[in-house]
Parts: structure tokens; sequence; C-alpha cells
């Protein structure tokens, strides 16, 4: 009997935890969920001011991509309920709300549990270097992601305190740094100090950066020309790769 009930158990764990999703976007959850663990502190020290509101607007736009990811490995999961309740699906689930960030802590753990059981960094960095082009545009959303963030905390706290400043509140600097790295500029909300126009020339000079990337990855992903043997449409390959909650599985190299 106990012989028996060992490979059941066995099957039992590998139908809960088979929920593996594309090296690269492990790693971008990974990344955002350290993130916001390290945002409760910033919000414990800025006491819930402007500079915190800050923080909770970005956690909003983390937690809709973890709401994502917990869809995407709902999906994949061999057995939905097996992931939920013996996979901690339902930790992933809270771990969605904002307020619950401490949740978070299972991403982190469960990408840690991964490295190892694949064979350390040196393995995942050569899955990373096979799908280069998903890896690398999910590396400038999380890059972008920190600098929208900490640019517009910084900003915020330079500016908030110069009398004929106007960027004064959460909202304020949120804008300034989304127009700035998108390179827009509107001008409506600008830096008046020295030291914040040197935070926003460091956001300016990061923006167009990422923005140029991001722009040269879409614009490769949608105009490419396709290859004979590729089955699907370049777009359609880019958009599972990158967000894979909108795909019905996880998206495969072409080379393997």
């Amino acid at each position: 009997m106990t012989a028996s009930a060992a490979p059941a158990k066995q099957r039992y764990s590998a139908e809960a935890n088979h929920t593996d999703l594309p090296i690269g976007w492990e790693m971008f959850v990974f990344g955002l969920a350290i993130l916001s663990i390290v945002n409760i502190l910033l919000v414990a020290v800025a006491r819930l001011g402007e500079v915190g509101q800050v923080v909770l607007t970005v956690d909003v736009l983390i937690s809709v991509i973890f709401l994502a990811d917990f869809a995407a490995r709902l999906r994949k999961a061999r057995s939905a309920r097996l992931y939920f309740f013996q996979g901690l699906g339902w930790l992933d689930l809270v771990s969605c709300v904002p307020f619950l960030r401490l949740a978070r802590v299972v991403r982190i753990l469960r990408v840690i549990r991964k490295l190892r059981a694949d064979g350390g960094m040196s393995s995942v960095l050569h899955d990373l270097g096979q799908a280069r082009a998903s890896s690398s545009l999910l590396l400038v959303v999380f890059i972008a992601i920190l600098v929208w963030e900490f640019g517009s905390e910084a900003i915020l706290a330079v500016e908030a305190r110069a009398p004929d400043g106007n960027i004064k509140s959460a909202s304020d600097a949120l804008w300034y740094s989304l127009v700035t790295m998108s390179t827009v500029g509107y001008g409506d909300r600008y830096p008046v100090t020295n030291l914040g126009r040197v935070i926003g020339s460091l956001i300016i000079i990061v923006g167009v950066g990422l923005f140029g990337t991001l722009t040269g990855f879409l614009a490769n992903a949608f105009l490419a020309p396709q290859s004979a043997k590729s089955a699907e449409p370049a777009a359609d390959a880019a958009v599972d790769e990158l967000m894979p909650g909108l795909a019905g599985q996880a998206p495969t190299d072409s080379g393997s």
C-alpha cells in the first residue's frame, strides 16, 4: 500500500506544480515581487504621504500583472483545482490584492526553487539567451516600471518642498515622469530646483533609451518578414511570449 501511494503522491504533486511559464516571464514576475516587497518598506517610511501614494499607484499596475500571471498559471495547470489548493494558487490570487503584498513572497520562493531545480543561474542565463527577444522586452518593461516609480518619488521629494514648485502631488509626479520618459514633454509640470532638474535629466536620458528599445521591439514584431517555416504571425508570437496570461498555453521556442 505504501509503494502504490508514493507514485500517486508524486503524480499529485506534479499536477499541482505544473504551472511553469517561459523563463523570461518567470524572472519578470520575480523582479516585480521583490519590488512589491520593497514597496512595503517605502510605504511604511512615507506614512502614506504623497510619496506613499506614488508607491500605491504603481502597486496597482503590479497587481494587474500578477492577476494575469495567476490566470496564466491556472489555465496551464494540468488540474486547476490541484494548482489552486495544493500548488498554493490561492496565495497567488491573494497576492494580487495591493494591501496583501506579503503573500507575494510565495512567488519569490517559487522562482528560487525553480532555479535550484533547473541547475542554477547558469542554466537560467542559457534559457534566457535562447529567448532573447521576449526576455529583453520584458527586461525593458521592468526597468521602465522602476524608472517610473523611483523617478516619480525622487522628483516629488525634491520639488514638493520648493516654494515655486509645480510638482506637489503624487499625480503630478507620476504624470511628469511618464510624459518625460515617453519624450512627449507637455511642459505643464517641470522641475524648478537644480536637483530636480538633474533628476529630470536622468529620467529623460533613460526614457529615450527605454522607449526607443521598446519601439524597436514592437516594430520588429509587427513588420519583420516571416520565415516560411513559421505557422503564426510574428505579432501573435510576440504577444504570446510577452503576456502568457492572454494565451491559452505557454509559448514554445521555435528551436526546441
